[in-house]
């Protein structure tokens, strides 16, 4: 009978248990329920990421080559479509001029938000090349539409700088006043200086009925020609070397305008040889200013100066 007993005693036990309702699970604290939830709501499923670059460390980076690359394949199939590509060379060759200033590296990896290296930054202005060829084509070809949304795409990646930068190589026109005078600069070395060039007037003979006192006449004034002032003294006074004086006069010589104009120049800094070259440098402006005929026989024959006399604006 003490055998039986601890069998009887389990089944007692069950009966009990079962017609109370109450469970035998073991008591469960709140921090056991808090991660039981925390476990369900894991299970449950996750959003869908907009982006399908969501998971890499470059996803902003990958979403804009992505983006580019799309422009360029939808670009390219409607100019095929309007048999604007491919461009004979003839047709290449008349199209305006590119002028791309992309932002630069520092910039650019603001722009996509991560770090880019050469080789990525590379990537990148390859295709803002590619849009902008396609801009070019679309805008000539009657695409107005097409070219109008490619310059949205490239003005997002053009730089703030890009009129300072296009401009920094360009002469500035010299303008001549109400009287015909010319005002330029020239530079040579660590010289400067300002220049003011007017044309020699001739004093007008007097007409008959002026000599004979049947009109009245109106007073006129000569003008010395040939004078080239430096620094209110006169050339030959300010340069003693002959070298210094036939640097500043040989633009004259070469353009044939000796005798033709008045000069006064001010000039600073450096020595004889930077300050005539200098001098002789905004003589050459003042010419072409007054004759801008005169300008690409200037340019080709750097030679005779030893250097570009009209560069260095």
């Amino acid at each position: 009978m003490s055998v039986l007993r601890p069998h009887v005693l389990r089944q007692a036990a069950r009966f009990s248990a079962n017609r109370s309702g109450v469970s035998m699970r073991p008591f469960t604290s709140s921090v056991s329920l808090c991660q039981q939830d925390a476990e369900r709501a894991s299970r449950r499923p996750k959003p869908i990421p907009e982006s399908p670059s969501f998971y890499t460390t470059r996803a902003v980076y990958y979403d804009q080559m992505m983006h580019l690359e799309k422009a360029i394949s939808k670009s390219e199939t409607f100019l095929r479509q309007n048999y604007l590509l491919p461009l004979p060379e003839f047709a290449r060759a008349s199209l305006p001029p590119l002028n791309p200033v992309w932002k630069d590296q520092a910039e650019m990896a603001a722009e996509f938000q991560t770090k880019l290296t050469t080789t990525r930054y590379r990537r990148v202005t390859k295709l803002l090349n590619q849009i902008n060829d396609f801009q070019r084509v679309a805008a000539v070809g009657g695409c107005p539409e097409l070219a109008e949304k490619l310059n949205n795409i490239l003005a997002m990646y053009e730089s703030s700088k890009k009129e300072a930068l296009l401009n920094r190589g360009k002469r500035k026109t010299v303008v001549l006043d109400e009287f015909g005078r010319s005002y330029t600069v020239g530079k040579r070395k660590t010289s400067g200086a300002r220049v003011w060039m007017i044309p020699v007037q001739r004093a007008q003979e007097p007409s008959p009925e002026a000599v004979l006192g049947i009109m009245e006449t109106q007073p006129t004034f000569s003008v010395t020609a040939s004078t080239i002032l430096v620094n209110n003294l006169p050339i030959h006074e300010f340069f003693p070397l002959p070298a210094d004086r036939e640097r500043i006069t040989r633009p004259l010589k070469v353009a044939g305008a000796l005798g033709k104009y008045n000069i006064f120049t001010i000039v600073r800094g450096g020595g004889t040889s930077g300050q005539s070259g200098a001098i002789a440098q905004g003589i050459a402006k003042g010419i072409v200013a007054h004759e801008p005929e005169l300008e690409t026989m200037f340019r080709r024959g750097a030679f005779l100066f030893g250097y570009c006399i009209l560069c260095h604006f």
